[in-house]
């Protein structure tokens, strides 16, 4: 895999953990009356393109990075290229309108030369076992030599490509029901980039990835350490952990591995870990933020990848078991239904419980529910009889069209009324533990005021303060400012 030869190093730094820092001043043993205040360093050591997306500027040919969705339609025929059924057959240019079968998903090979996904997940490539004139299809489940092509743009402002084949020739809409590699490149000479020209596509973008894996491997082996290692040593510095000990929280989420950001865990601080995997091999919810390639969601399809997740448990537990700091381990975060089954999500929780607990009997376990379609106390009959563990819920007010047309007041009632619900349907007496593991004080509300926004952050701080384990805000830095709790605090929006 070209990820592998970009950041083997730093592998699980970079695509498979997220850590938690309280800043409490409590020891291993358990205060009832504690509750964790967390603000999660997001964007930091596990890439999210939205929370810094000046990280990506340095990067060529950044429109078609790992995981770019894009639309090819004809300048001569008129119409979008489509693979038939979706793939495992021929590449047609006859269809009036584009969706899923007519968009193309980018495996970046480097800033010239990609490898395009279809639907059912074959490549595009040459038909090796055609004849003269060679035919464009969608059969290979993995890429090859005959699946890597030379995408060349117009000008870097233009939506015009021409598609250049592994056999030198450029790709043509034959006719609406043929796509060939059998176009001399020399002939554009003639035609430049006109409506007759029939190598000549216009392509659309429709969906884009900003993660780890798009911006090491965007960057390349050789600059992508560099760049990396700077934002890792400027985005958050340790006058950040001076600033949230003074600001009421007593927790912080961070991704770390590096010595040299232990340096800055200071036990002056009186600063707690809580060690959060953040991206299992294979992304197990297909977003930009479990490292995923390019939205697939494979982990837990295979023993193998549950079984290096496992490693990754093994390894954080034991590097960190003795460390005073030492608060929790969460094993997986944001584990997507149905993509990922109740059954395997529990097979993996129990081993990676196990590794832990061969390491420290002390510290926290945390699991993640799903997210999606699902039941909340699913992951009971597991917990309910594991010593020092919590359930993790996640609650936001802006994803689902539920919200979309919510007033001001709608949506701070929602919270004392569903929340508060739903929290109570995770807490027990005799069960886990509760933790609101993510929640912001954003909405879908237009033009709310200032006071509109404390109103709806009081709202979240007195429902999630109930959580017997407490809550984590997401997060303290970003350009989204009601996203950064620093700038929600600095500004008044949000006082702890």
């Amino acid at each position: 895999m070209l990820f592998s030869s970009i950041s083997s190093n730093t592998w699980l730094l970079s695509i498979s953990l997220l850590l938690c820092i309280a800043i409490c001043a409590c020891n291993a043993s358990v205060d009832p009356n504690f509750r964790v205040r967390a603000v999660a360093l997001g964007g930091w050591l596990v890439t999210e393109g939205w929370i810094k997306p000046s990280l990506f500027d340095g990067i060529p040919n950044k429109d078609f990075l790992d995981g770019t969705q894009f639309q090819l339609k004809s300048v001569t025929t008129g119409k979008y290229l489509s693979a038939e059924f979706g793939g495992g057959s021929i590449i047609v240019a006859n269809r009036t309108s584009p969706s899923s079968w007519e968009t193309f998903t980018v495996w970046r090979v480097n800033e010239k030369t990609f490898q395009l996904r279809v639907f059912q997940k074959q490549f595009l490539g040459l038909d090796v076992n055609g004849k003269v004139g060679k035919g464009i299809v969608a059969v290979a489940s993995s890429p090859g030599v005959s699946e890597t092509f030379e995408i060349v743009r117009k000008n870097s402002n233009s939506r015009r490509v021409r598609i250049k084949a592994p056999n030198g020739m450029l790709l043509q809409a034959k006719t609406k029901e043929l796509v060939t590699a059998d176009y001399p490149a020399g002939n554009t000479t003639s035609t430049g980039w006109g409506v007759h020209d029939p190598s000549v596509f216009v392509f659309k973008i429709v969906g884009k990835m900003m993660g780890e894996f798009q911006v090491t491997n965007g960057y390349g082996p050789l600059k992508a350490p560099q760049v990396m290692r700077e934002h890792w040593k400027t985005f958050i510095v340790e006058n950040d952990f001076k600033f949230i000990s003074e600001n009421g929280l007593n927790t912080v989420r961070i991704p770390s591995l590096k010595s040299n950001h232990q340096k800055m865990i200071k036990l002056e601080y009186g600063v707690k870990v809580i060690i959060d995997l953040h991206a299992a091999p294979g992304s197990q919810n297909g977003w930009e933020h479990s490292a995923s390639r390019d939205g697939s969601q494979e982990w837990g399809k295979t023993d193998e990848s549950m079984k290096q997740t496992v490693d990754v448990i093994e390894f954080l537990a034991s590097r960190y078991a003795k460390h005073p700091s030492l608060y929790a381990v969460e094993l997986l975060n944001e584990p997507l239904s149905p993509g990922v089954s109740v059954d395997t999500l529990k097979k993996f929780y129990k081993a990676g419980y196990d590794a832990v607990r061969r390491h420290t009997d002390k510290a926290f376990v945390i699991f993640s529910n799903r997210l999606g379609p699902m039941k909340p106390r699913e992951l009971f009959p597991l917990v309910r009889g594991l010593k020092r563990s919590v359930i993790d819920v996640h609650y936001y007010s802006i994803f689902t069209d539920d919200f979309s047309k919510m007033t001001v007041q709608q949506n701070i009632d929602y919270i004392y009324t569903n929340r508060t619900a739903e929290l109570n349907r995770v807490t027990t007496s005799n069960g886990p533990l509760t933790f609101v593991g993510e929640w912001v004080a954003e909405w879908n509300v237009k033009n709310a005021t200032k006071e509109d926004y404390q109103r709806f952050a009081k709202a979240q701080l007195e429902v999630y303060g109930r959580a017997t384990f407490g809550w984590s805000y997401w997060t303290l830095r970003n350009v989204q400012k009601h996203w950064s709790l620093e700038w929600m605090i600095k500004n008044g929006y949000i006082k702890l």
